[in-house]
């Protein structure tokens, strides 16, 4: 260990006064973890406009804890993920992994644990609304799992990740707001070699302002499916949705 003691030995020197002994403590109840060595964790908090601000060099914001923290977390979804799915395809694991640690879903998770309160920003940017940028929000999430890394191993990500991350998977990858049927039909006739899916709309009603559409989904002149949705794109995708589940039937 004594390479990461090599690495995090400067960051020590950081002064305390950076985030309060109190913010401290309420932060690790809420990560559920609590740090060996603090700098790591205030480090991970550090966003680069605060770093300028307070006259320091781009390398000593939480930009590279965040590139170890998502190699890491890809690592522990997608090591649960091949455990938990053994009869599914790399395409699939790869689609479910993409979901769970996306931008905006790892923001959410940062909205929960109440981060924008505790990053650190320039009075500039927290002004402008940067406690609640979800780019800032997800990097400071996975900045902190780097420092949990770098702290207490593999083992203690793991934990955070079972708490914090795949608490909801489940939902997340069968939320049809998340599922692209469109491509994943298109994925199926290339593979099967049957065609392209051509989508026809078949009738639209209701007046302009709340209009529903009927739309056909066919692979050579054969109707594959149907659907009705609040717009074109909706339709199209629920006449997918369709197709694969008769697909999955034959």
């Amino acid at each position: 260990m004594g390479w990461i003691a090599a690495l995090t030995g400067r960051w020590g020197q950081a002064r305390n006064e950076e985030v309060s002994s109190r913010d401290l403590r309420q932060l690790q109840r809420r990560l559920g973890y609590r740090f060996r060595r603090s700098q790591l964790l205030i480090h991970a908090l550090k966003h680069r406009s605060y770093v300028y601000a307070q006259q320091g060099h781009g390398i000593d914001s939480n930009e590279r804890l965040e590139y170890l923290g998502d190699a890491v977390l890809d690592l522990v979804v997608a090591e649960f993920l091949f455990r938990e799915f053994d009869d599914q395809r790399e395409g699939h694991l790869t689609q479910m992994k993409s979901l769970i640690v996306s931008r905006g879903t790892l923001a959410d998770k940062a909205r929960r644990l109440g981060l924008g309160r505790f990053v650190l920003l320039s009075s500039e940017e927290r002004s402008a609304g940067g406690h609640e940028q979800p780019s800032i929000l997800c990097d400071t999430f996975e900045a902190i799992v780097g420092a949990m890394y770098l702290d207490g191993g593999l083992q203690v990500v793991i934990g955070f990740a079972e708490r914090w991350v795949l608490d909801d998977y489940e939902d997340l990858i069968n939320h049809e707001d998340y599922v692209n049927f469109k491509s994943k039909l298109l994925e199926r006739t290339q593979r099967e070699g049957t065609g392209y899916p051509k989508y026809f709309v078949r009738a639209e009603e209701g007046p302009d302002h709340d209009k529903v559409f009927s739309v056909e989904v066919s692979i050579t002149s054969e109707k594959l499916g149907w659907g009705r949705g609040r717009s074109k794109k909706e339709a199209q995708q629920m006449a997918a949705r369709d197709a694969l589940q008769r697909l999955e039937a034959l």
